[in-house]
């Protein structure tokens, strides 16, 4: 008989235990044959049975949930990002350990570690639950977390790589994460990012446009050595994917207005991939 998801969990988080650490009191954690993850001074973090830990230190709330997890995995599933998986894959080098940040549902991180042709050793964290359950149940042989960077479950330079795909940044966790040689990647819309969608919800207002000049900005103040590649891409998209690209993006979330199959057939994806080290 093969390993229930728990126990393949559970081996994939033991065998990779060193990039944990207790987020009450910041020591290494040892995982259990039953999944939980425990530390020296006997915090706990017991493991579902969909296979991930959740290691929040408080309560939290998302406003994201399970419609739009399942949305998003749809859309990504569709290989959008595709051009954009490239640049990435394109800085990554020989055996690699890397954190995707805000990961969501995972489907980003599982697309990356698929492509890969070395070893990659891949966990997830994100604060939604609902995303961290989707991910588990999809896809094994990775370490998916709920957690809060803020209170981080992870040990001081532990990862190759940190990507921030589209989703709030922690720079000062990212840098005690992050090993010395290590590399921080943050996807950042640029002017053109879905702008057939933004044309549908926003025509003629200011929010038609977008600048991420703040952010960029921001990204440079807190690494020596920057370096941003726009990735630029109009893509044919299939019509029952459009009400699922609305539902999840920001912009459709407060929208009265119904977006249905084939108001788009094509979208642009255009972002700023930021290289941090």
């Amino acid at each position: 008989m093969g390993l229930t998801k728990k126990q393949r969990a559970a081996n994939y988080f033991a065998q990779h235990r060193a990039l944990l650490q207790c987020p009450i009191c910041h020591e290494a954690m040892m995982v259990e044959e039953n999944g939980t993850v425990r530390c020296e001074e006997n915090h706990s973090f017991d493991m579902a049975k969909q296979g991930y830990v959740n290691m929040m230190t408080h309560p939290a709330t998302s406003m994201y949930d399970k419609s739009l997890f399942e949305a998003r995995k749809e859309v990504i599933d569709s290989d959008l990002y595709r051009a954009v998986y490239n640049v990435i894959l394109a800085e990554l080098d020989g055996d690699v350990a890397i954190l995707d940040t805000g990961c969501g549902e995972g489907s980003h991180l599982a697309k990356l570690k698929e492509s890969y042709a070395s070893s990659m050793v891949a966990s997830g964290i994100d604060i939604a639950k609902e995303g961290i359950v989707q991910a588990a149940k999809n896809y094994a042989d990775m370490m998916w977390v709920v957690g809060d960077l803020a209170k981080s479950p992870y040990a001081e330079n532990a990862f190759d790589v940190i990507l921030n795909f589209l989703s709030p940044a922690n720079y000062e966790e990212f840098k005690r994460i992050l090993k010395p040689t290590g590399k921080v990647i943050k996807i950042v819309p640029q002017a053109g990012y879905l702008r057939e969608l933004r044309a549908l919800f926003f025509a003629d207002s200011e929010k038609e446009s977008y600048s991420n000049d703040k952010t960029v900005a921001r990204f440079s103040e807190n690494f020596d050595d920057v370096r941003v590649q726009r990735v630029t891409t109009t893509l044919s998209i299939r019509s029952e994917l459009v009400p699922l690209l609305a539902h999840m993006t920001p912009m459709g979330w407060h929208q009265e207005q119904q977006i249905e199959a084939g108001m788009l057939t094509e979208i642009t994806i255009d972002v700023d991939v930021l290289i941090g080290q």
